[in-house]
């Protein structure tokens, strides 16, 4: 089956939120939503996800899942304003409490803070099954850009989160805690052993140098041909010392703690103090 599937950019982060919608129906899922955020400020803002919201009930669709590809470090996920206007599942990866348990150490989060992924409706693993309406989806455990990423095959598209890029880009970074650029080969692998015409969409695009426009969607075999970090045959050892050589120059992300304080709470703010503001930390050294 082939879902129709709408992207919505945000400049902000550069990510896409995806709509994908059953081909004869009105079930739809939402992967990877976006909440505004100002760090300077500490305000939320649901304009992103409001896009969206709009786009489900102008077009007369069910939502029935919310989708996370990861524990995402560059941008807040508005999965709880989307299920608290639309209803649907929030899902993630099983490896979720890996993620949780690192980071919990990282913010020293009390123990009302749940490592079990509690907050979350549905775990999935490698091999599991998801229903929108009529239309068949595949989850695929892809990890190295962090432990919990997940590749989800619905239909005749995969969705892939940060796991590849499109090939003028390359691949996502493998230096967060739990990363491995020796693991993101052999999840790149799985992802290109899909059918060539297997249509890619991913999570983030930053317009490689040369390119004058935003773009997200690909192919499997465009990606075996053209990826500059794993296309055209190149070498597992070669993947690994260019992505271990390229992340050593990168910085942190604006966002990263923030949003993972957020994300591992399934898109949550921490429980509000006896004033009732929720506070956000900010560890010193602490990545």
């Amino acid at each position: 089956m082939k879902p129709a599937v709408h992207g919505f950019f945000d400049v902000a982060t550069n990510t896409i939120t995806y709509v994908v919608v059953e081909p004869e129906g009105r079930a739809c899922a939402v992967i990877d939503s976006v909440l505004d955020f100002d760090q300077a400020s500490g305000r939320t803002d649901t304009r992103s996800a409001d896009a969206v919201v709009e786009f489900i009930r102008d077009q007369g669709l069910r939502l029935e899942w919310v989708l996370e590809t990861h524990v995402h470090a560059d941008h807040l996920s508005a999965a709880p304003y989307l299920q608290e206007r639309l209803g649907g599942k929030i899902g993630i990866g099983d490896r979720i409490t890996v993620v949780q348990e690192t980071f919990g150490k990282i913010f020293n989060e009390g123990t009302r803070f749940q490592r079990d992924g509690s907050q979350f409706d549905r775990l999935f693993r490698e091999g599991d099954v998801l229903m929108i309406g009529q239309l068949r989806g595949e989850v695929l455990h892809t990890p190295g850009h962090t432990p919990a990423c997940l590749t989800y095959v619905i239909g005749d598209a995969a969705f892939v989160g940060d796991t590849l890029f499109m090939p003028d880009f390359g691949t996502a970074r493998c230096d967060f805690p739990g990363g491995s650029a020796e693991t993101m080969w052999h999840s790149v692998q799985k992802i290109l052993s899909l059918p060539e015409e297997t249509r890619i969409f991913v999570g983030h695009d930053y317009k490689a140098p040369g390119r004058e426009e935003f773009a997200w969607e690909t192919t499997v075999g465009a990606q075996k041909a053209l990826n500059v970090h794993v296309g055209a045959g190149k070498s597992r050892e070669d993947f690994v010392a260019l992505r271990q050589k390229r992340d050593a120059t990168l910085g942190m992300p604006r966002l990263i703690l923030p949003s993972l304080q957020v994300n591992m709470r399934a898109g949550q703010m921490p429980e509000p103090e006896d004033n009732g503001l929720s506070y956000l930390k900010l560890p010193i050294n602490g990545l």
